[in-house]
């Protein structure tokens, strides 16, 4: 009888001891695959021409819980800018019927300093912007009695009219990013990284 109780606290030290190991190696799984999503969601971003800091905005955090059942949450701090051009989003004016898009001659800032736009056009250096209707094509506002330096793009006072923005009713962003392909192809890589894991324990 104690041969065989010694026998069977063995079986069951190895057991729990395998049981650890398999635990250990789920949860170095789970986060090499949830570390590699985020490394492709970024390559990704970078590779569209969205630049770096729109990359780094993608997160990656491990949850190495017990009873296989680990887990990894990626994520990004700029949700509606990926879904935008995860999905092709159409983009409408929120407080009007026409969406202004900038031209180059344009200021890049407006009063404030903020992002330009026809809300805040610096009026008092350039004048007002008129409204030009086309029957074709998109209708602009312009800025009369100015002059834009074909060198440096800045505008200074003259006798010239410069289309400051173009006026559509919508804007269809291009789908640049597929963020479910790379969380698919993830996925199926997680059962070989496990078992990488596991092996080199």
């Amino acid at each position: 009888m104690k041969l065989a109780a010694t026998i069977a606290g063995s079986i069951r030290a190895d057991l729990q001891a395998e049981m650890r190991g398999i635990e250990k190696a789920v949860a170095a799984g789970v986060k090499e695959a949830g570390d590699g999503l985020k490394g492709s969601l970024r390559k990704q971003v970078v590779s569209a021409g969205l630049g770096t800091r729109l990359a780094k905005a993608w997160r990656s955090r491990a949850y190495p819980n017990k009873d296989h059942d680990a887990a990894s949450l990626v994520w990004t701090k700029a949700p509606q800018i990926i879904r935008t051009f995860d999905e092709g989003t159409v983009i409408r004016s929120k407080s009007g019927f026409w969406l202004a898009i900038p031209t180059p001659a344009a200021p890049k800032r407006g009063v404030g300093g903020k992002r330009i736009s026809p809300s805040n056009f610096p009026e008092h250096r350039f004048g007002p912007l008129r409204f030009v209707y086309r029957a074709r094509g998109p209708s602009l506002l312009v800025a009369d009695g100015v002059r834009v330096s074909a060198k440096t793009g800045r505008m200074k006072a003259g006798i010239a009219t410069a289309v400051m923005f173009l006026l559509v009713p919508q804007v269809r962003m291009p789908k640049r990013l597929d963020v479910r392909r790379a969380a698919e192809r993830w996925s199926r890589r997680l059962p070989s990284l496990i078992g990488r894991n596991m092996q080199s324990e």
